[in-house]
């Protein structure tokens, strides 16, 4: 069984005025969980973890431990709202099958504790949280890292699922999406990138200069 987190402590629990955001990132061999807060248009960092999986183990078994160990996540975080990544294209159809088990279970946990559940594609995950839809996956643990003031980057799993969360969260506080210039034609990849790190810049200098 994979160690579960311990209660926060009671000033954590969220109020009446608090949206409290569960994002999660399912998958057979590890299943990624992030929170977050959003408070009057401020969102900060709750917890994150990632449940691991023993490959020699069952797919039934390792379906079983996610529920009870998601289970015991939203007891003990008690999220107000919840958000997946929507299933997307997969080259391998065994693998997405398998995919499709994990997030079933995930959906079935997440309904199980009363939470409405949005989803969003990686695309809009990205781009929520870089400025690209693009963006490689270190590229993203970096905006999230800057965005809420974590001291370091959470594991893989972890940091998709806290990305989740965060575009849930700024599509909660900001339901209109804010229109991107789009890169030039021809701009490629490279461009890409260098359109996300400039988003990166973008959060690190918002996050330096002082608050009213």
């Amino acid at each position: 069984m994979p160690a579960v987190p311990s209660p926060p402590p009671r000033s954590a629990e969220p109020s009446p005025r608090v949206e409290r955001v569960i994002g999660v990132d399912p998958g057979s061999r590890f299943c990624g969980w992030g929170l977050v807060e959003s408070r009057l248009g401020t969102i900060t960092h709750v917890d994150n973890g990632v449940i691991v999986f023993s490959p020699k183990a069952p797919l039934a078994e390792r379906l079983l431990v996610m529920l009870d160990t998601l289970g015991h996540v939203l007891q003990t975080y008690g999220p107000t709202v919840a958000a997946v990544e929507g299933i997307f294209q997969h080259r391998n159809a065994r693998s997405a099958l398998i995919l499709g088990h994990a997030r079933g279970v995930a959906l079935v946990a997440l309904a199980r504790a009363g939470l409405t559940v949005d989803e969003y594609t990686p695309q809009q995950v990205k781009k929520a949280v870089t400025g690209s839809g693009r963006a490689e996956k270190e590229q993203v643990a970096q905006a999230i890292a800057l965005r809420l003031g974590l001291p370091d980057l959470p594991q893989a799993d972890a940091a998709d699922a806290v990305a989740v969360a965060l575009c849930h969260a700024q599509t909660l506080a900001f339901p209109k999406p804010v229109d991107l210039p789009s890169p030039a034609k021809g701009q490629g990849r490279a461009g890409q990138n260098r359109r996300a790190d400039a988003a990166l810049l973008a959060l690190y200098e918002e996050r330096r200069s002082p608050r009213s």
